[in-house]
This record gives C-alpha cells, sequence and structure tokens, in this order.
C-alpha cells in the first residue's frame, strides 16, 4: 500500500468513527462526537500524528491546548513534537497568576487563561484542540500567548466546521484541520 492510499484510508476511518448526535445540544444540530476516536488507540494515535504533521518542521517549543478536547489532543501532540504542553483553562482554574482573554458575544462573556510563566517571550507555540466552530476560542489563545511574548505559528485541529467559519476569526495564523464538515475531498 502506498503512503498516500495509507493516508486516505486512515482519513476514511476517522471520519466513519466520527459519531453524529442529531438535535444535540439543541434541535436542529448535528453534534460530532470524536469520542470513538479517542476509544480507539490506533486511531487516535493516527489523528494526534495528522494533527502534529504541520508542525514536525517549525521548531515547536510549547503546544498550547484548548479545555477541554484541546487538553486530550494537545497533550500527546506536544509529546509527539518533543515541546512543553501549556493548558488554556476557563477563568478562574489555573491557580497561579495568569494572562486572561475575554472572548464570546459580547466580549468579556467567556474567558480563558494561561499561567503567566507558561509561555516565554519568543516561544514558537502551537494550538491544539478537538473542533473549530465560530473561533472566538481559539482567537483568545492566540491573544493570550501573544500577551505573553510567545509566537503563535499555528492552530492544529482535528475537526473544523467549515459553515461556522472559525477559520477567519484567526487569520493570519496558519489552521490545520484533519477532517472537515461538511466533508471536503
Amino acid at each position: 500500500m502506498s503512503r498516500q492510499s495509507g493516508a486516505k484510508d486512515t482519513l476514511r476511518r476517522l471520519y466513519e468513527a466520527v459519531r453524529e448526535v442529531p438535535d444535540f445540544p439543541a434541535s436542529g444540530v448535528v453534534f460530532r462526537d470524536l469520542t470513538p476516536i479517542l476509544l480507539d488507540p490506533v486511531l487516535f494515535r493516527q489523528a494526534v500524528r495528522l494533527m502534529a504533521a504541520p508542525a514536525k518542521e517549525l521548531g515547536v517549543d510549547k503546544v498550547l491546548g484548548i479545555e477541554a478536547g484541546g487538553f486530550l489532543l494537545g497533550a500527546p501532540l506536544s509529546v509527539e513534537l518533543g515541546a512543553g504542553f501549556v493548558p488554556a483553562r476557563k477563568a478562574g482554574k489555573l491557580p497561579h497568576d495568569t494572562h486572561q482573554v475575554p472572548y464570546g458575544p459580547p466580549h468579556g462573556s467567556n474567558a480563558i487563561e494561561v499561567h503567566q510563566d507558561a509561555v516565554e517571550p519568543g516561544e514558537k507555540v502551537f494550538i491544539a484542540d478537538d473542533v473549530l466552530a465560530t473561533g472566538g476560542t481559539a482567537r483568545a489563545a492566540v491573544r493570550a500567548v501573544e500577551e505573553a511574548g510567545g509566537e503563535v505559528v499555528g492552530v492544529t485541529l482535528l475537526l473544523e466546521l467549515l459553515e461556522l467559519d472559525g477559520r477567519s476569526a484567526l487569520d493570519p495564523t496558519p489552521v490545520w484541520s484533519v477532517l472537515t464538515y461538511p466533508r471536503t475531498p
């Protein structure tokens, strides 16, 4: 089997593993549940490797994972890349001095935090999350890294909901998604 056909097979298996839950969390919404990928150690490993691939040549110092899906994927991603792991948490969850960045409509209805000493000035940071929807949380994570003096080299996601155009909130930051909905070839 060629490398390209192996990659196509992996993507097919990842798409097949995503469980669609209709009318969750509200009527008319189709929730894309990634839990079946996490339950399968082979698929989980392959998903992390695909998420890491864009960063292999970027010299990443830290991977920042956004609570909570970004923790599940970001921690093994940091190991894959040989980088440190930075948790970005909801406001009030970290025990030390933090950079706090509000997000959401209107800006300030939610906030994420990272420890002030988690990212050193000049460090290259790769941000990881499970799903990109509107991009508000990921944009706040970018701002938190920038406030700390770090350089965001990209954002990697397991799944992107294209119809919500969250990518535009991150412009000009490079964004890579393993899976997209609606599916693209």
